[in-house]
């Protein structure tokens, strides 16, 4: 019922915004690793831009994706706290997560902190929806997230934040950046916060919710630093870029041995691009990631775990014709683990091949890739992708994909003592794609369908050992439209869900904590110096766990903005957050915040 109330308002949104709708198409990089805009690629892909950033006046990353058509969370009670995401069905560790070209990520538990990675240093997120290992290898089984952070270019500026907000929240920031052919930029900045009681948890209750009872405020901070610079030799056709991240963060929760951690994301890495010849260029990307997590019972140390991930990349783009261009190339990876646990292995390689083809072939957009993985613990999975496309005009567009893709097993699955098992294979999955989209004067919409098959799905038995064993069918539907009316700009995306086991004792219920609809409308309105706003997200009814023992109930919370420019450097912030203190879980018992009024004071010369 509430599915198809949601589809039905989606689908007015597309109707009435179809007569309507000049947005330029932002440039795609990480959908075919290489520069394409959004009306070229075959992909089904989001852009969040700076000014998207600004203008969502969130605190994190998960706060800032909620609602994006095919992603959903779980967050265990409020801001930077540990968040799970689900992109079209798959689990955290089916994501691709890249930092400036960087693989981040911790190896042991395969996921991505990404609510410790601030939002004042970044410039652009690129999130693409469906498999990519045929270009990235393992983890891109549900899509890739690559976050750019901020880069020098133009005249020496700089800018300045601060702000606050309930649950004693406090945050500034501060940036210098400029440059033409060598240019910089440098960010710091700074969150911290009272939160709020985590958990409403039962003691000893470990299959839903955290396991005990310790009705406090769980608080968090977060300090970060980012560093960006480069040249452009235009002459020879040669680029560099270095970058580094650093963010530490304290965070306490609700748990029956550890009740806080303090954790840091260190990135360092760098990018040359030369061009021997005018139709090839070279691009070489390396970097490394470390992923360090230490935790405390009351402030007494109680476990270590960090892993360090080496990257290093070489790739070759051949322009034979403006409608034809090859790519080769060759990935390396290496992780290694530095824990008090006795991991029975810490290290392992991984080399791998890929090629691509893209072109134009009698109007017909054509893609083609295909990867070589090497590792001596999941063997040589290949993988591959083919997408056509074809525009019948700038308002009708038409593109179809198939896929493969595979996610080695992490550390924790395959070596942590007493609840691994060495031999499991890497989960393997294949996917479908069908997709429609278009623009017309101030109007562009896509609508796209999908269906994933997931084999080899890694489970745990009654004593928690990991074993291959379920296979999963995910098949969903997706659409945006993006209009202005009246001056109003109008957004709305919609996803639809059917994510299931089909094997094993929970064979047809659907996958825990995945939502079956997600729905979300933006809508902003300028006057003058000042701008007003308003989000409406949606989620429907879930389960917490395999068993659907534990309900999530459905919720729609609706947020309230308004921007005022004092001068043109000078602007005030205000937003009020789930303006009707919606109560809602998208984990059971981990609480989520009620009404927040947030201010920000933000300085630019």
């Amino acid at each position: 019922m509430h599915t198809r109330r949601y589809a039905a308002t989606a689908f007015l949104c597309l109707y009435s915004a179809w007569a309507l709708a000049d947005m330029l198409p932002p440039v795609i990089v990480t959908a075919t690793r290489t520069a394409q805009t959004e009306d070229e690629t075959l992909a089904a892909v989001t852009v969040f831009t700076r000014e998207d950033i600004d203008k969502a006046q969130v605190h994190s990353i998960p706060e800032l994706l909620r609602g994006t058509p095919g992603l959903t969370f779980a967050n265990q009670g409020g801001l930077g706290k540990s968040t799970s995401l689900f992109l079209r069905g798959t689990a955290s560790d089916h994501v691709l997560v890249l930092l400036d070209g960087i693989k981040i990520g911790s190896a042991t538990l395969g996921t991505v902190a990404l609510q410790d990675i601030p939002l004042d240093v970044i410039e652009r997120i690129e999130i693409v929806r469906g498999p990519r290992s045929s270009l990235y290898g393992s983890e891109a089984l549900g899509g890739v997230i690559q976050i750019f952070t901020r880069k020098g270019d133009g005249d020496f500026h700089w800018h300045a934040s601060a702000g606050a907000g309930r649950y004693d929240t406090y945050r500034a920031a501060a940036g210098v950046t400029g440059g033409q052919d060598v240019w910089f930029n440098a960010e710091v900045s700074g969150l911290r916060s009272s939160g709020l009681n985590a958990c409403s948890g039962k003691a000893g209750v470990y299959d839903a919710g955290c396991g005990t009872d310790e009705p406090d405020r769980d608080g968090n901070q977060n300090l970060s630093t980012a560093l960006r610079g480069g040249f452009r030799l235009p002459q020879q056709k040669l680029s560099a870029d270095v970058h580094a991240l650093y963010a530490r963060g304290k965070s306490q929760y609700d748990g029956g041995s550890e009740n806080n951690a303090r954790s840091a994301q260190r990135v360092v890495g760098g990018v040359v691009a030369y061009a021997p010849l005018n139709f090839w260029q070279v691009t070489a990307t390396g970097g490394r990631a470390w992923d360090l997590s230490d935790n405390y019972r009351d402030d007494v140390w109680s476990s270590r775990f960090y892993t360090r991930r080496d990257t290093l990349s070489v790739q070759n783009d051949l322009t034979l014709t403006k409608a034809h261009t090859i790519t080769v190339g060759a990935d390396y990876q290496s992780d290694t683990v530095d824990s008090d646990t006795a991991y029975e292995v810490t290290s392992r390689r991984n080399g791998a091949l890929f090629s691509q083809y893209q072109g134009s072939v009698v109007g017909q957009d054509v893609q083609l890739s295909l990867r070589k993985d090497l590792a001596r613990q999941i063997g040589q999975p290949v993988t591959g992708s083919i997408a056509w496309g074809h525009t019948f005009s700038p308002a009708f567009r038409l593109t179809a994909s198939a896929g493969s893709a595979f996610k080695a097993p992490t550390f924790n699955q395959l070596y942590y003592p007493g609840y691994a098992n060495p031999n499991l294979l890497p989960e393997k999955a294949r996917s479908v794609e069908v997709g429609l989209s278009g623009a017309r004067e101030d109007m562009r919409w896509s609508l796209h369908a999908y269906r994933t098959l997931v084999t080899n799905l890694i489970g745990y038995d009654s004593a928690y050992i990991p074993y291959n064993v379920d296979q999963a069918r995910l098949q969903g539907l997706e659409g945006t439209v993006s209009t202005r009316v009246l001056g109003c700009d109008l957004r709305s995306q919609l996803g639809l869900l059917h994510a299931i086991n089909t094997t094993g004792d929970y064979a047809n219920l659907m996958l825990p904590r995945r939502a079956p609809y997600t729905l979300r409308v933006d809508a902003d309105h300028a006057f003058g110096s000042t701008t007003v706003g308003a989000t409406l997200n949606a989620e429907g009814r879930r389960y917490d766990d395999a068993a659907h023992q534990y309900p999530l109930g459905a919720f729609a919370t609706v947020d309230l903005r308004t921007e005022y420019r004092v001068t043109r450097a000078l602007r005030v912030q205000a937003a009020l957050a789930n303006m009707f203190a919606k109560h809602y879980e998208t984990a059971a018992y981990y609480n989520q915040p009620g009404r927040s009024l947030n201010l920000l004071i933000h300085y630019q010369q």
